[in-house]
């Protein structure tokens, strides 16, 4: 399973640590990524997603999942939430059509 947030992408990050002598080694920073439901009003069923913390405090912000895929552009989401998001806009296209 890849340590990848299942919304934006965020990965793995690579760098060193530095100690005091200023010798460095490499060091991985592991996203703080955390298994979460969340409910898409528009779609009527729940999700269920690999997000970061940053990610989800994101989604709380913007106020749900449907506002936070519907005001993201699609070149900073991950391809698993691009197509929630087609899915979201599809729907949402239907009921103010109908």
């Amino acid at each position: 399973m890849a340590r990848r947030c299942d919304l934006t992408g965020i990965g793995v990050q690579v760098g060193h640590r530095v100690s005091h002598s200023n010798i460095k080694t490499k060091h991985r920073f592991l996203p703080n990524l955390c298994n979460v439901t969340l409910i898409s009003d528009a779609l009527g069923r729940s999700v269920r997603l690999r997000v970061s913390a940053a990610a989800l405090r994101s989604v709380e912000h913007r106020g749900g999942l449907d506002a936070f895929l519907t005001k993201a552009r699609e070149t900073e989401l991950a391809p698993n939430a691009v197509s929630l998001k087609r899915d979201i806009a599809k729907k949402l296209a239907a009921t103010v059509a109908a």
